[in-house]
């Protein structure tokens, strides 16, 4: 900490709170580019934020900041989380991390792509992804 506080920039002017369509502008970004990373399809990237892949299509091209809203924006956040979580894990290596997601992982019981299709099994891997990052 520089010694600024919460919501000021240097030299003491206020630093603007952004947007709420900045908020979303940016995660869906994220969203899209650790989906790419891992090899995710947008099929199955669909499924795993609750979107149509109209409205996944959409925002891929920038256009469908309103989709990502509700449930969807926060499984987006919890995507996010995963793949962060991996790149820890894996040391930044993006091809480890796609094969990881592919493989049968007898602890998550089956391949963690397909776990994460559903809000438990995202849940589930996560747990299981912070257990790894952080043993006791």
């Amino acid at each position: 900490m520089l010694g600024f506080s919460e919501g000021q920039a240097p030299f003491g002017r206020a630093r603007p709170e952004p947007s709420l369509s900045d908020r979303v502008a940016v995660v869906a970004k994220a969203l899209i580019r650790a989906a790419d990373l891992l090899g995710v399809s947008g099929k199955e990237l669909a499924v795993i934020v609750g979107l149509s892949e109209a409205s996944l299509s959409r925002l891929k091209r920038g256009g469908g900041d309103t989709a990502l809203s509700g449930k969807p924006y926060e499984l987006a956040l919890l995507f996010i989380r995963l793949y962060r979580s991996l790149d820890a894990i894996m040391g930044g290596d993006d091809a480890a991390a796609r094969q990881w997601l592919r493989a049968d992982n007898t602890a998550l019981g089956g391949k963690p792509l397909e776990r994460i299709k559903t809000i438990d099994g995202l849940a589930h891997v996560l747990a299981y992804l912070d257990a790894r990052r952080a043993p006791l």
